[in-house]
């Protein structure tokens, strides 16, 4: 059975060496664990259920079975790349849902952040739960738990996210490969997996996605400016070397409007915020501070190629007293 405690001696996983061999003794246990039973695993695309997914294909091949819910607040090419690398490259037994409308529908009009956030997680069990009820023999359900969500949980900092929430008639074993590591160990065994630099090493992301980017009630257009404006500035980043060097950077489009003037017209249009960080534990962060060079090409190209933007801000609040996220 799979280690359910991290041993005090345990080697951090810090090379391609150790990770083989941690691969190798998971693969072991999982098919020790699973047999030739089937597996359910929610693949969103991050670090942790992706390098999970990679290992259970490993393991025991098409007996898992990924479940991929487009709830349309993911950011830019981030469902065709689950899509290209799982399906295509993987050959994963994947099933994909589009659910944006169902998403979008059900928070329009909503502008209370939580609330939001309860939408967002809600919908995102109910539409989970519908898939598994199709599918016949599922007796295990993966997750990418590692091991700082169980330190956390024990601290009473932040619920365990286990299969809570999920119908009474849908609890399943669960299986979670990764929960004895760390974050940057979770990256060492998804490079050794043969994952993408862009999936192993995806800055964090929140569980709503892009919905509390979209700062008050989501509309489609304005919720398409955040994708357009982020897009632009993970690209930037990679250009200007920045990507592996800072912690997190995304963009924020609040809904409130200012005037503007655009081919020598007046525009009445959106603001879109930059925020860049750093931080080592997330209780603090300090603001990375962008070159003069950078920051004018950016606002150019935000305000040229994303449609609805006139102004480009800068938020250079660091925690305390601001949070990481806007809402």
């Amino acid at each position: 059975m799979p280690i359910l405690n991290r041993p005090e001696t345990m080697e951090r996983i810090t090379t391609p060496a150790l990770a083989e061999a941690y691969i190798a003794e998971q693969i072991a246990d999982l098919k020790a664990q699973i047999g030739d039973k089937k597996v359910l695993l929610a693949l969103s695309g991050g670090v942790d259920s992706s390098v999970v997914a990679a290992l259970l294909i490993k393991a025991i091949g098409k007996n898992l079975v990924c479940v991929h819910v487009n709830h349309g607040l993911l950011r830019k090419g981030e469902p065709e790349q689950v899509i290209e690398v799982f399906r295509n490259q993987m050959d994963a037994n994947l099933i994909y849902v589009d659910a944006v409308d169902r998403f979008l529908d059900k928070l329009a009009g909503v502008t209370d952040p939580e609330q939001k956030r309860k939408i967002i997680g809600g919908e995102f069990i109910d539409v989970f739960a519908e898939e598994a009820k199709k599918l016949d023999g599922i007796e295990f359900l993966a997750q990418g738990t590692i091991w700082p969500d169980i330190l956390e949980s024990e601290a009473g900092i932040k619920a365990h996210h286990n299969a809570g929430g999920l119908p009474e008639e849908l609890q399943f074993e669960l299986v979670e490969p990764v929960r004895i590591l760390f974050k940057d160990e979770v990256r060492v065994v998804g490079k050794a997996l043969g994952l993408p630099d862009n999936m192993v090493y995806r800055q964090p992301f929140p569980g709503p996605g892009l919905g509390v980017r979209c700062v008050g009630a989501i509309t489609r257009d304005r919720l398409e400016a955040v994708r357009e404006s982020d897009a632009i500035l993970r690209e930037e980043f990679a250009k200007w070397g920045l990507a592996g060097k800072v912690w997190q950077y995304f963009t924020v489009v609040p809904d409130f409007r200012s005037t503007g003037v655009k081919d020598g017209k007046r525009t009445f249009s959106w603001p879109c915020v930059i925020r860049a960080i750093n931080t080592t534990d997330v209780m603090e962060v300090t603001v990375e501070h962008l070159p003069a060079e950078l920051i004018d090409h950016l606002v150019r190209r935000i305000t040229t190629e994303v449609p609805g933007i006139n102004r480009v801000l800068f938020d250079y609040t660091p925690k305390p007293p601001a949070t990481v996220e806007w809402e």
